[in-house]
């Protein structure tokens, strides 16, 4: 899935390619996608101009002229790709597109038929998306207090990786980029949120901040089939200290990196620069 460097990533892309775009027909061959029906997005967005495209964790926010947002998730395998005409051949998977004044159309394309879109009104979008709703704060400096990520975590006995993949707590880390800053912090993947010392939730904190910016750099991690809107695979992977690394050495210590499930979720660590505790120190 699409995490947050990703879909930031798409953002800026699609940015340049369709804002002053003005919408001409909403099609679809899978109208489940389209929350809402075919005719709603048609009927709502023709003749709407895009004004701007936002981001809230791994969301998209397509802001339409006359106050209208389409909230768009990529789920696991969403992608959007801009073609000069609508008579461009379709590849398979594309199952919504956008038609364009100018001839051009937005191509949604999605293998797995996971992704979903949703019309809003602007400023309304929080209390009609519930993962929107109950989001934590952007991994950022500004948003994200190192003091209240202390404090959250001390209400957690689960293990700290399910904490931060829990989108309530910080917005946009997924499975790779909890790895990787777990790994950057020292701290293993099983270790109870509650029994982390206050250190230990400032380093985890700070290195989430930093991956992800440094992932957001980069292009995003293309690991499996991301790429963003111009077809550019993201550069992140060359990166990746842990992650997808099973068996292979550890880049510090050189213990070969071990892989686990947490929370049914695939999960990979060095066991000497990552050692579990059970209890917090005194």
């Amino acid at each position: 899935m699409p995490e947050l460097p990703e879909v930031e990533n798409v953002r800026r892309s699609l940015s340049q390619l369709v804002v002053g775009k003005t919408i001409t027909h909403v099609g679809t061959d899978w109208e489940k996608i389209l929350v809402g029906g075919q005719d709603l997005f048609d009927d709502a967005l023709s003749g709407k101009t895009i004004k701007r495209i936002d981001r809230r964790g791994k969301y998209l926010l397509l802001r339409v002229e006359q106050q209208l947002t389409v909230v768009s998730h990529l789920r696991m395998e969403g992608k959007y790709q801009l073609v000069p005409s609508a008579d461009t051949p379709k590849h398979r998977f594309v199952h919504v597109w956008f038609d364009f004044s100018d001839g051009s159309q937005l191509r949604y394309l999605d293998m797995r038929k996971f992704g979903r879109m949703q019309l809003c009104e602007t400023g309304t979008v929080a209390q009609h998306v519930a993962g929107i709703a109950k989001m934590g704060p952007e991994p950022t400096a500004a948003d994200f207090d190192a003091a209240a990520f202390y404090q959250t975590l001390k209400k957690h006995k689960k293990p700290i990786k399910s904490v931060i993949l829990d989108q309530s707590v910080v917005a946009g880390v997924g499975n790779i980029y909890a790895d990787e800053t777990l790994w950057r912090a020292k701290i293993n993947p099983e270790q109870p949120a509650c029994t982390l010392l206050r250190q230990e939730a400032e380093r985890l904190h700070d290195q989430i901040i930093a991956v992800l910016a440094e992932s957001i750099a980069l292009g995003g991690t293309s690991v499996h089939t991301f790429v963003d809107a111009n077809g550019n695979p993201g550069g992140y992977q060359e990166r990746l200290a842990v992650y997808g690394r099973a068996g292979q050495p550890c880049l510090v210590c050189q213990t070969p990196i071990v892989k686990i499930k947490v929370g049914q979720r695939g999960t990979h660590y060095c066991p000497h620069c990552q050692p579990l505790r059970k209890r917090k120190l005194s």
